[in-house]
């Protein structure tokens, strides 16, 4: 089944209105959406290696727009969307840790949410509730979420045509290691923060 799935990523790569489908997952995973681009991301830079640093672009600047989307939320929508998303998500108890991690470390909240498996539509919706300065929250994220996504276009630009090749011979091992990380990362993030 997850080769089927992956098979079909690739293909759907390859097609024109892929971008907009990239930017619209990347946009929406910054302030309400639970599916990370890099989902999309990576299978399309193994299909097109040549396009990876256009795909981290269109990756970075989509984030940093639903970013602000998402701090708006926090801002002027807390106490209705905001709340509504955080405790769909079930990350209501972790408010209380976002605040003072606010408090203490200030910007490093939000390089640390963009760099991170940490949930970054929280960051970004904690950072219009702590009413973060705008500019300096725009500033950060591109900092942060351009580090992520042009690191994966500089390895895939590179390595992708041997990294797929890989993906390709042990395929089955890799999507095991991917499910396990994946649920890995949201155990810790759950029992951890």
């Amino acid at each position: 089944m997850l080769r089927r799935l992956y098979d079909w990523t690739l293909s759907l790569a390859a097609r024109p209105s892929a971008p907009y489908a990239l930017a619209a997952v990347s946009f929406s995973e910054s302030s309400f959406f639970p599916v990370p681009p890099d989902v999309m991301l990576l299978p399309m830079m193994l299909a097109r290696p040549d396009r990876a640093w256009l795909y981290g672009t269109i990756c970075t600047v989509t984030s940093v727009l639903g970013g602000v989307f998402g701090y708006m939320i926090g801002l002027l929508m807390y106490d209705t969307v905001g709340l509504w998303l955080i405790d769909l998500y079930g990350l209501s108890d972790k408010v209380e840790l976002f605040r003072t991690w606010y408090e203490q470390y200030g910007s490093w909240v939000i390089v640390l949410g963009g760099l991170t498996p940490l949930p970054y539509k929280l960051v970004t919706i904690m950072s219009g509730l702590a009413s973060y300065n705008l500019l300096w929250f725009i500033l950060l994220s591109f900092l942060a979420r351009g580090a992520r996504f042009y690191f994966i276009a500089l390895l895939m630009s590179r390595f992708g045509p041997s990294i797929k090749a890989l993906i390709d011979r042990h395929f089955n091992l890799i999507a095991a290691l991917s499910v396990a990380l994946f649920i890995g990362g949201f155990a810790a993030v759950k029992f951890l923060f």
